[in-house]
């Protein structure tokens, strides 16, 4: 089994029975696509049986929690669901654990982050996006800090990379300034998905059992 052709990986899995996946972002093999389509379905018959994964499924996923408030939660659904249509489809699935493959080059993951700071999808990370990012991130590593530190925080960032000066970060100023400081990089990816036979062992062995049937 392998790619149809040069430009385009073919999974004959799935929702869809020849789904393209764009070479641009995709870092996984052929049958490691079709091992995390066994983690897709398993996901998405979690809570709603429709194949489809919800809000819902996701956050039971990652928290084992569908009920956590988490303003990053909120934006990484938003990140998977390209449709807009509150559900993720295997492909959005697939193309956004690519973003966050450690093969993936860092110019994709800085345009991702940038898409989770504009919170408001102006084209620009605002002041007060920036600060909401910033309490989200560390309620998500459990750290709670006084809002006066936050704001420094805050400030410092701006003075650091709102290099025009107008009281925001378009993307040019946001890649200098990641490009400085690329530990802002690091909730932007997945050791896991390295080895996904590691990972999700049982569903590789699964996918290999075929492959040697082909």
């Amino acid at each position: 089994m392998g790619c149809a052709s040069s430009n385009k990986a073919r999974v004959k899995a799935g929702p869809s029975a020849n789904l393209e996946l764009n070479p641009a972002i995709l870092a996984f093999s052929v049958s490691e696509v079709e091992s995390l389509y066994e983690l897709y379905k398993k996901i998405s018959s979690s809570v709603v049986q429709d194949g489809l994964i919800h809000k819902k499924e996701l956050q039971l996923a990652l928290f084992q929690n569908s009920s956590k408030q988490n303003l990053f939660f909120d934006r990484i659904f938003d990140l998977f669901n390209v449709n807009n249509n509150g559900r993720i489809e295997f492909e959005e699935f697939v193309h956004t654990l690519s973003v966050f493959h450690p093969r993936t080059p860092d110019e994709v993951k800085i345009t991702y982050a940038f898409k989770l700071y504009d919170l408001r999808h102006t084209g620009y990370i605002e002041r007060e996006e920036l600060k909401e990012m910033v309490v989200a991130l560390l309620n998500e590593s459990d750290l709670i800090l006084a809002d006066d530190i936050v704001e420094m925080i805050v400030n410092k960032t701006f003075m650091e990379a709102d290099g025009k000066a107008d009281g925001r970060i378009d993307e040019e100023e946001w890649k200098e300034y990641v490009a400085k400081n690329p530990s802002l990089l690091k909730n932007m990816t997945l050791p896991y998905l390295m080895d996904i036979s590691l990972a999700f062992p049982s569903f590789v062995l699964n996918t290999q059992a075929e492959e040697s049937q082909l």
